[in-house]
């Protein structure tokens, strides 16, 4: 590693620095330059900054420079496996050359992503597919797993994510053998580790971040090395993620997956326990018939709901019964081979998640709405941490949660505790300008906070655009006063446009009315909807077409990135506030109200006010974009709350005339 250069941060993004000799087109940008030096100043006084970078500011050469530079190891987290390999194969190697400094850099995803040796061999000798197709991948992954010298599952981009063949060649936490498989020495997840130990600079993903923060909470080996400063970019997901991982949960899928993997490691190695057999046969049963004792409503429910109905609470001691003694019949034979006895402890630890689940005490739920801020100072572990009781329903499958009512004490220990410099970045953590929401949720109130506007102009390139006459969101006919709000702006923008959604049935309410309304018009751009392929397939043929309209839910407000012509309008059909019959929210606010706050302006307006800059994220990419944001709902102008939303959006024009609207696309086409 080179000697620190934080005297020369100024030189490298000059307009003769290193950058721009390397990159051809790099121009200096004030806002990148001065979160260059805030994140310098935070490496060299291992300090924890919150960092906040409007669009174009250019925020991952402004904490990679000073992060490269700044001497010792570097861990980069970023939002998503897109954005982890977009800086490990672009981002780190161009500026690493730019500078010409000598260090290594490696990889690391979750293990699921790498391709497991012994899976593979198991595949092949079961002989047991979902489907047909699935059987032709796998003559395709055996081929593949022979050359790869990372086993990294992205690189079969002709197999899709959603394959069935994955769960059956790649390993997980609960199945993998370790030091006792087979082909320990030709591992890709060990090979993937050990070059994460050894190189200078790691780039991971929150969900491996918190992954190896649970282990260590726990006690048990870590998964990530040592290092001197982290990085977390899109930092906004933090709190979501940290939720997950520091709560219990056990769903469906996994029981299905053991009672598979089971059926394999009896049948190989304790094939003469036909009524084991049999257990695990009646295992999947009682899965699949929770879910029917649920009833039909998908979605998430509270505990004491769900175990309200009698079906409901039959069904899960049936499952936690079966559960039980299959886990006991594995134990007695575990020593017969190294995959019994792998299933058996997945088994054990599944039985005794899920009978935690339900013998918690019913009044704990509750109890935690009465835990005071003092309650929360300390260290905190996971028996002391209120923990709240929900279900999430899906059509075909289900999740028990027990999830903590706030990750704050544990997520600040993590930084207080640690003597590393600590950045974490995003282009949407602040509302109005302030901090205070996002701090308080990950208990980074003594965290120094800044932010740099995007140097994008607005008030030039983008139109906030609000209809007048619509009506309120949760009226019946919402969702049809949308698509009629927004087929004059179509024809204005001809297509080239996102229409986000908060819920999955107002997006397929409006595919429908839109084929109608395509065909009479005889309009030829490619209506696109969520769920008809894969969001990067959705995303590459939206790119492609030039003047298509695509619909999409959640998963389509962030990380999607369209520079260009192809989109110039970005239809938010209402303020993405949260659900308030989300078991797990409910119980926040609940929190918040018996402890002096305002649910409301302490809680859900914050949160929401950042997932509508997200969502508007989506119009302007680069200085030459141009768009309209058009949000379909009365409330952002009608309501006194409202101006707190659309004052944390970027500073475009705004206007209630549609003529405008039109007039700015006639000047543009």
């Amino acid at each position: 590693m080179t000697a620190p250069l934080f005297s020369n941060i100024a030189a490298v993004f000059s307009e003769e620095g290193a950058l721009a000799q390397y990159l051809p087109g790099f121009r200096p940008r004030p806002g990148q330059q001065a979160m260059a030096h805030a994140i310098a100043e935070t490496i060299r006084e291992r300090r924890c900054l919150i960092a906040e970078a409007g669009t174009g500011t250019g925020k991952t050469f402004a904490y990679l420079v000073p992060a490269l530079t700044g001497g010792g190891k570097v861990i980069i987290s970023t939002g998503t496996k897109t954005l982890q390999d977009q800086l490990f194969e672009r981002d780190l190697p161009l500026v690493r050359d730019a500078l010409k400094l000598p260090l290594s850099v490696a990889l690391l995803k979750g293990r699921s992503n790498y391709l497991c040796l012994h899976r593979i061999a198991q595949a092949q000798h079961e002989d047991l597919f979902p489907s047909k197709r699935d059987a032709r991948y796998l003559k395709t992954i055996v081929s593949f797993a022979r050359t790869t010298e990372r086993g990294d599952r992205s690189e079969l981009a002709d197999i899709p994510d959603h394959a069935g063949i994955w769960p059956l060649v790649t390993s997980t936490r609960d199945n993998c053998l370790g030091s006792h498989c087979a082909h320990i020495d030709d591992c890709f997840v060990t090979k993937a580790r050990k070059e994460a130990l050894d190189a200078d600079v790691v780039v991971i993903n929150h969900h491996l971040f918190f992954a190896d923060a649970l282990l260590r909470e726990e006690g048990l080996s870590e998964l990530l090395p040592a290092c001197n400063t982290v990085i977390l970019d899109e930092a906004h997901q933090l709190p979501d993620i940290a939720t997950v991982f520091f709560g219990k949960r056990i769903g469906s899928m996994q029981l299905l997956e053991l009672a598979r993997d089971a059926e394999i490691a009896v049948r190989t190695g304790a094939s003469d326990l036909t009524e084991l057999l049999a257990r695990i046969d009646r295992l999947t049963l009682a899965v699949r018939q929770l879910r029917l004792a649920a009833g039909e409503f998908p979605g998430k429910l509270a505990a004491s709901q769900l175990l309200s109905l009698p079906t409901f609470a039959e069904a899960l001691q049936a499952l936690t019964k079966i559960l039980g003694e299959i886990t006991s019949d594995l134990g007695t034979v575990a020593e017969r081979s190294e995959d019994l006895s792998a299933v058996a402890a997945r088994a054990q630890t599944l039985s005794h998640d899920l009978r935690q689940w339900c013998e918690v005490n019913e009044n704990a739920d509750a109890n935690a709405n009465d835990c005071t801020a003092e309650d929360y100072e300390g260290e905190i572990y996971e028996d002391e941490m209120p923990l709240i009781r929900w279900a999430d329903l899906s059509p075909h499958g289900w999740q028990l949660h027990a999830s903590p009512l706030s990750v704050a004490p544990i997520f600040r220990s993590f930084v207080e505790n640690s003597a590393r410099s600590w950045i974490l970045t995003s282009a949407t953590l602040s509302v109005a300008g302030q901090f205070a929401h996002y701090q308080h949720e990950l208990g980074l109130e003594s965290a120094q906070t800044a932010r740099w506007d995007s140097p994008f102009d607005y008030e030039h390139q983008a139109v906030l655009y609000v209809p007048t006459g619509l009506p309120l969101p949760n009226s019946r006919e919402h969702t049809d006063a949308v698509i009629d709000a927004a087929l004059p702006v179509l024809a204005a923008s001809r297509g080239r446009a996102f229409l986000l959604f908060t819920t999955h049935r107002a997006l397929q309410h409006a595919h429908q009315r839109l084929q109608t309304v395509f065909a009479e018009r005889r309009w030829d751009w490619p209506l696109l909807a969520q769920g008809e392929a894969s969001r990067s397939e959705l995303l590459e043929r939206f790119r492609m077409e030039k003047n298509a309209v695509l619909l999409g839910a959640a998963s389509f407000w962030e990380g999607v990135d369209v520079a260009g012509d192809a989109l110039s309008l970005v239809v938010i059909d209402k303020l993405p506030f949260a659900p308030p019959d989300d078991p797990l929210l409910a119980a926040r606010l609940e929190h918040l109200k018996k402890n002096g706050g305002e649910p409301f302006y302490d809680w859900q307006l914050p949160q929401a006010a950042i997932s509508l800059k997200q969502g508007a994220g989506r119009l302007i990419r680069t200085e030459t974009d141009y768009g309209v944001l058009m949000i379909t709902d009365p409330r952002l102008v009608e309501k006194p709350y409202g101006k707190r939303l659309w004052r944390s959006l970027p500073p475009m024009r705004r206007t209630r005339e549609l003529g405008e609207v039109v007039a700015f696309f006639e000047a543009r086409n």
